[in-house]
């Protein structure tokens, strides 16, 4: 058996949402006419606080023309060089929406308000306009960790109080949610739009949602058709999404728990280092710097044992819990990546 811990993504559907997929009434989206879609978007606007909502394909897609909703060609956008939309959307800021990026460093994943607002520069003809703040909840690179709900307010309350849009990349909201004890409309009521995705911990095979005001949602559907997202019979994507909001959010708590317990047995293993006390969600980074190996020559490693992780060079190794990984199967790849790096 293949222990895959590569990410969440790697989720099939539940037997419930292959249901939904089957029985979903449809009809064109790109005209607004599929019933399914319509019922998701509204459910989702209605989950996080906002006026409307628009069904993408992916998580990247839902973070650019949300970019590209609130802003022109040439502006600037304040942002974590950590954060997934500057380190792993292959530049498609840049690319597609012609973006400038004003990176700010995070620690561990948090923000610092002062130093966001020493990078708003005032408006001078040398200068791209100073136009989004862009967060991330949880935030990836740092482990998974939550941004605390009055971080989080503070910084938005910086962009606002200089005239910027504050779009928030909530990949996994309802695992900050859940983690926190927080409602997820608690951290969007301060942002202007937030895309969350469907396909991670949510176990749908494909989509994700940005809602915003209706504004600012149109703007974003009309984006969407540009860069080639519009779709047409999506209520089989839609119907998914609807399952996952309704039944797949509480039992995030699972993967969570089952993490920590991954953490504390991988901190056990020589040349691995890792602190479970920062374990919040369904991440573990693992620093295997210590052992002497390349990132490539211990994911070979735990390869052959039967367990995929993915890496994060040149020291750092991820693993994501998510509904098919028990804690029986977190005991047996404790196991087999113990039994990996003994390996001479």
């Amino acid at each position: 058996m293949i222990i895959n811990l590569r990410s969440d993504t790697q989720t099939l559907p539940t037997e419930a949402m292959l249901r939904a997929m089957v029985s979903a009434p449809l009809g064109d989206d790109v005209l607004g006419e599929d019933p399914t879609v319509r019922k998701l978007e509204d459910m989702a606007a209605r989950m996080l606080g906002k006026e409307a909502g628009l069904l993408v394909v992916s998580g990247t897609m839902g973070n650019l023309v949300s970019l590209m909703a609130h802003s022109n060609r040439g502006d600037e956008v304040i942002l974590d060089p950590d954060s997934h939309i500057f380190y792993h959307e292959a530049g498609s800021m840049a690319a597609i929406a012609g973006l400038m990026p004003m990176p700010v460093k995070s620690c561990d994943g948090m923000l610092d308000p002062d130093a966001v607002a020493a990078a708003i520069r005032k408006p001078n003809v040398h200068y791209p306009i100073p136009r989004i703040l862009c967060l991330e909840n949880t935030h990836n690179r740092s482990g998974g960790r939550v941004v605390p709900l009055d971080l989080h307010r503070e910084l938005c309350a910086v962009a606002h109080d200089r005239g910027l849009k504050v779009h928030l990349d909530g990949a996994r909201i309802f695992n900050a949610q859940v983690a926190a004890g927080i409602p997820a409309y608690e951290w969007a009521r301060e942002a202007d739009s937030v895309m969350f995705c469907l396909s991670k911990g949510l176990s749908c095979p494909i989509g994700s949602i940005v809602v915003g005001d209706a504004d600012f949602i149109e703007r974003a559907r009309r984006y969407r058709k540009q860069i080639g997202g519009g779709m047409r019979q999506a209520g089989i994507i839609a119907a998914c999404g609807i399952v996952a909001l309704e039944t797949m959010i509480d039992r995030l708590a699972e993967d969570h728990t089952n993490a920590r317990l991954l953490a504390q047995g991988l901190a056990d293993i020589k040349g691995f280092k890792v602190d479970p006390g920062k374990v919040e969600t369904n991440m573990v980074y693992v620093d295997h710097c210590a052992t002497g190996l390349s990132t490539e020559e211990v994911l070979l490693r735990l390869e052959c044992q039967g367990v995929l992780a993915s890496g994060s060079p040149p020291s750092r190794i991820r693993f994501v819990t998510h509904r098919h990984i028990d804690r029986a199967i977190v005991d047996e790849a404790v196991r087999r990546i113990k039994r990996a790096m003994e390996t001479s």
